[in-house]
């Protein structure tokens, strides 16, 4: 991640373009992880927080890792304090939460990540919620254990216990569907 450390480099030194670049780099992996927050709407907040807070830190920034995993780990603890604040661990269904506009995308291939996306919702809605968010890290974020561990404050088999209980969890969740 040379690329990254230049990034931060002239970020340090002042830099708005990097900062900008940066944010353009990672933003749809933080949102992915922020959508733990069960709304469309405080996913977006919540990673503007946090780039808010990385731009404010750029004099004491003293970053000795992966900047994508440092994000990361600040978007997933942003978005457990949220729910923490909230006192409401029950996801949002899709219908509920607000629309994501793709310009990129036909109406056709909307639809059919549209009701993709509500399925995937309803069927992570259904897990507990440390084993959801250990999934959502590890396949969607692409964290691994170890990073999941500290975020959480937890044992890595902790967390891989968590990891594979989900994934059993969703297995007969879908299994299920599929019978019916």
């Amino acid at each position: 991640m040379l690329k990254d450390k230049v990034l931060i480099w002239k970020f340090k030194c002042g830099s708005s373009d990097a900062l900008c670049r940066i944010y353009e780099k990672y933003k749809k992996d933080l949102l992915r992880v922020a959508i733990l927050s069960n709304n469309a709407s405080d996913a977006e907040d919540i990673v503007h927080d946090v780039f808010v807070s990385f731009a404010q830190s750029a004099e004491t920034l003293k970053l000795s890792g992966n900047l994508k995993s440092f994000l990361l780990t600040c978007v997933a603890n942003r978005a457990r304090n949220k729910n923490r604040a909230n006192q409401c661990r029950q996801t949002v269904g899709l219908d509920e939460a607000e629309p994501v506009v793709s310009q990129s995308k036909t109406p056709e291939q909307w639809i059919i990540q549209s009701e993709e996306l509500r399925r995937w919702s309803r069927t992570m809605a259904r897990l507990p919620y440390e084993q959801r968010e250990a999934v959502i890290l590890h396949l969607r974020a692409g964290m691994k254990f170890r990073q999941i561990a500290q975020s959480q404050g937890v044992s890595v088999n902790t967390v891989k216990g968590r990891y594979r209980y989900g994934l059993n969890k969703l297995r007969s969740i879908l299994n299920g569907e599929v019978e019916k």
